[in-house]
């Protein structure tokens, strides 16, 4: 008896779509940041198509100086220039017929480097154990700056170990993902240790 498998995988795909859109949304403030915002399910879906994530985009500049930095990711492995130049292909032939800028601009298509933003939470479990710096947009027990170890993401929280006057043991805090403004990893011999070592499983020595 043959079965039709292609209803199932359509339903797949699109619950597949939709995780991927309810995740943007989420980390939209970290990803999109200001006059970003707008080009994010331009870009995303773009990115993805193209077999890598899309970690920022950021615009700088003024109407007609404007400069559009996308930094995209992939879960193993280096981003090489020839996937940046894909990417860049890609979202110029998207922006050309959407024209959601303003006057002129310029496109610059980006891997992370050491010290990489963290902009989603999947980027905090995935970097756990690293040390990472976190801004705030509201002040957490009188503070908005803070530095430590990442220990994870759970119930819309940053888990992060933090050592605090008076405290013999380091505490866990959690900040919530909402109230996180910037946030990225301190570039140390741990953070060299680790790209060489991606490096190394993606050239199969």
């Amino acid at each position: 008896m043959m079965t039709d498998t292609a209803p199932a995988q359509n339903m797949a795909q699109q619950d597949s779509a939709i995780a991927l859109e309810d995740a943007w949304e989420t980390a939209a403030h970290l990803m999109a940041p200001g006059p970003a915002a707008p080009l994010l399910s331009l870009v995303a879906p773009v990115v993805q198509d193209s077999g890598l994530e899309l970690l920022r985009i950021r615009i700088t500049g003024q109407d007609g100086e404007q400069v559009l930095q996308i930094m995209a990711d992939r879960d193993e492995g280096m981003i090489t220039v020839e996937d940046c130049e894909r990417i860049s292909r890609a979202i110029s032939a998207v922006l050309d017929v959407e024209d959601p800028l303003k006057g002129q601009y310029i496109l610059e298509v980006s891997s992370p480097g050491m010290a990489r933003p963290l902009c989603r939470p999947k980027d905090f479990i995935r970097w756990a154990g690293f040390e990472a710096k976190l801004e705030l947009s509201c002040a957490f027990d009188g503070r908005k700056r803070f530095r430590g170890v990442l220990s994870g993401y759970e119930d819309g929280e940053v888990l992060m170990d933090v050592q605090l006057d008076g405290h013999e043991e380091t505490p866990t805090l959690g900040f919530k993902f909402k109230d996180i403004s910037e946030a990225r990893l301190v570039a140390n011999d741990e953070m060299i240790a680790d790209a060489l070592k991606r490096q190394k499983g993606k050239n199969g020595d």
